[in-house]
């Protein structure tokens, strides 16, 4: 029997990654107990997982850490937009590195179903906060409303120089005001042009118009000094400096 909640829309979408196979099945036959996931696809390696996300979208990754070739904190880091993450190891001495990647949550193996079914309902709270707040953020005109108190704000997404995430809420930085807003990263980048804002670290979206240097792995911003992710400074560089380099 499935467990369910109050209101179940589509379910999740899910994707297993874990080069043990035991532990991949587990926790396939764990998500065919829960209504609102469902087990799209499951690999056994990030390599294997690059592929899949390239060919279908997912709602929620588990996400194993030791894996042959590359972990899964190097795949997780090299994701533009990855979708919910939800660690699945044998090593708690990563729970700080998931912290700081705001994953939903970490789950230590052996896994047992209730500490699962948790985890599940963090997520699903997660998508659910996300989808009921794209309603209280829109673009139009090249301006972002945002709910930011007791009233609406207009803010030009030109104006933006970049985004901090804390858990569950996002800090705009302007050049004249910051805006803290109950929001996820994910549904904030969603909104804004991919071709201005980009993702350089799980915790900082900036607008590249607004960059002024790369030097290590720094990214200067109007005197502010922000970290970029290695395998993120490299998408940077190929995918808008250089481009914007040799189209001039």
């Amino acid at each position: 029997m499935q467990l369910t909640t109050a209101k179940t829309p589509l379910p999740l979408k899910c994707l297993v990654i874990d080069d043990e196979p035991l532990a991949r099945r587990a926790i396939v036959d764990f998500i065919a107990q829960v209504d609102f996931l469902i087990a799209q696809a499951s690999c056994g390696s990030a390599l294997e997982a690059q592929e899949l996300m390239r060919k279908d979208n997912y709602d929620l990754l588990f996400l194993d850490i030791n894996m042959p070739y590359l972990s899964g904190i190097d795949f997780l880091e090299s994701i533009n937009q990855p979708p919910m993450v939800i660690f699945t190891t044998a090593y708690s001495e990563h729970a700080l590195e998931g912290y700081r990647l705001q994953i939903v949550d970490y789950l230590l193996k052996p896994i047992t179903f209730k500490r699962f079914f948790q985890a599940a309902l963090k997520a699903k709270e997660w998508h659910d906060l996300k989808h009921q707040n794209k309603e209280e953020i829109g673009l139009s005109d090249g301006s972002m409303y945002i709910k930011h108190e007791d009233s609406f704000v207009k803010i030009q997404w030109t104006s933006i120089r970049y985004i901090e995430g804390m858990q569950n809420y996002v800090k705009i930085h302007t050049a004249d005001k910051n805006y803290i807003i109950h929001q996820t990263m994910i549904a904030i980048e969603d909104l804004l042009p991919k071709d201005h804002f980009f993702r350089i670290h799980k915790s900082y979206l900036i607008n590249v118009n607004h960059m002024s240097s790369i030097s290590g792995n720094k990214v200067l911003i109007h005197g502010v000094q922000l970290p970029i992710a290695r395998l993120r400074k490299e998408a940077l560089l190929n995918d808008i400096i250089y481009k914007n380099l040799l189209s001039k």
